[in-house]
């Protein structure tokens, strides 16, 4: 079984108590925390990093920003935010070197505070990151926004808390589209829309009077590519999130659905259905000419690029049932990379890595989002329920956001990590599926 990516970054965050004794035998200075933790891989049971994210100072405002902070961190299974009751030391200022024995005390690896500033009409943010063991600083930004932008200078101090504490980068400042559900099983609305990752400020970007399905983000610009369904067809649109311009991708013979950006943008990959067969096409959005990649007569879907653009994975049940495959970014080399083993294979998506691709999984009366290598090996179970499918990476490739839906019950949006320890429902009050997370935003 191959190491995961969780595990490389928790090789940097174990106990900084360890570290640190083993720095003050040898009686040399410490340096920056995550060059001298390390973790035992092997062991299936490491404990999240216990972090103190007192209320920053600054009246309300203050108060919301850290509990943002702390409840990304949370999410991510890599932190243990400690209950505020438990800190001795009160009101902590940016300006001062914190009380270390007191939150020593309470076992605080590593502590975060910060003060929020009016200065005329915009929110500053100052904060600093403490290693607690070690008694020193590993970071001290300064954010400045307007006062309504106050959850994303959050989510940037978790990012580069995120960052400095495992080596890697976040993935909290980033938004995801989605299909929001809601009404009875037989007269659903779906409308397409687009949220913060934790679930908070929704915004419907259509009315509901079409069936929209398979929003995706392209990794360059505020765009997304969508498919909406008619009674007397469908059409692939592009969508872009800061003009709201809405530009249909053209007209085929047949139905079209599943596009997806390449990685530079300049490419939607697509099906086109036509007389009981579909295949999987390529738009170049510049000239709008359009090639047809694949021709067998079976059902070929789900295209995804790899991060290189040089690959495409799809399904198809041209071997009998769906399948995963991979193929050059022109057709080329097409070759099959899962074998059955008793499970249908659908919804593949190329990790923002390159190392790995997620799917949904089909065995029995049960779905499953799984991970495997690129090449089909190391195939790793993440998730089983009654329905779970649609899986889509966040940015740094630690992380996926589904769609599960319980027998009887209305689809909802849940996330799991890579190594399925962490598995929960995202905090969006409403139904939801076909979610697409964006890169992080500028």
């Amino acid at each position: 079984m191959s190491l995961f990516l969780y595990r490389r970054s928790l090789m940097r965050l174990h106990t900084l108590l360890v570290a640190l004794m083993a720095i003050f035998m040898t009686g040399v200075l410490a340096p920056p925390a995550r060059a001298e933790i390390e973790v035992n891989v092997n062991r299936g049971d490491v404990q999240p990093l216990p972090i103190a994210v007192p209320a920053f100072g600054g009246g309300q405002v203050g108060a919301d920003i850290s509990g943002v902070i702390m409840a990304n961190l949370q999410r991510s299974g890599l932190f243990r935010p400690l209950e505020p009751a438990s800190f001795i030391e009160k009101d902590l200022n940016t300006a001062d070197i914190p009380r270390f024995p007191d939150w020593k005390q309470i076992n605080a690896q590593a502590l975060v505070n910060g003060v929020v500033t009016n200065e005329g009409g915009r929110l500053r943010v100052d904060f600093r990151l403490w290693d607690v063991f070690a008694e020193n600083q590993l970071l001290g930004l300064t954010f400045t926004a307007s006062p309504e932008n106050w959850r994303r200078i959050a989510h940037k101090i978790s990012d580069a808390v995120y960052e400095r504490l495992t080596g890697e980068k976040g993935y909290f400042d980033t938004r995801v589209v989605f299909v929001a559900e809601s009404g009875s099983r037989d007269k659903r609305t779906k409308r397409l829309t687009i949220m913060d990752q934790d679930g908070v400020n929704p915004s419907y970007l259509t009315d509901g009077s079409t069936m929209v399905m398979t929003p995706r983000f392209s990794s360059t610009s505020q765009e997304i590519t969508y498919m909406s369904l008619r009674p007397n067809g469908s059409t692939i649109y592009l969508y872009n999130l800061e003009s709201g311009r809405r530009e249909s991708l053209g007209n085929f013979e047949g139905m079209v659905f599943a596009p997806r950006f390449s990685p530079d943008g300049g490419r939607v990959a697509f099906s086109v259905a036509r007389g009981g067969n579909s295949d999987i096409f390529v738009m170049n959005l510049k000239s709008r000419s359009s090639s047809r990649l694949t021709s067998d007569p079976s059902i070929d879907t789900s295209p995804s690029f790899s991060p290189d653009g040089a690959s495409i994975v799809f399904n198809s049940d041209r071997s009998g049932s769906p399948q995963l495959y991979v193929m050059g970014s022109d057709g080329s080399n097409q070759r099959r990379i899962t074998f059955g083993e008793g499970g249908r294979y659908t919804t593949p998506v190329w990790s923002p890595t390159g190392e790995f691709i997620a799917f949904t999984k089909q065995t029995g009366g049960e779905f499953h989002i799984g991970v495997m290598r690129a090449d089909g090996g190391d195939e790793r179970i993440l998730t089983t329920s009654y329905l779970d499918e649609g899986p889509t990476w966040a940015p740094n490739g630690r992380v996926l956001m589904f769609s599960r839906e319980t027998a009887g019950g209305q689809s909802q949006l849940w996330s799991v990590d890579v190594t399925g320890r962490v598995l929960q429902p995202v905090p969006y009050p409403g139904g939801g599926s076909d979610p697409a997370w964006s890169p992080l935003l500028n």
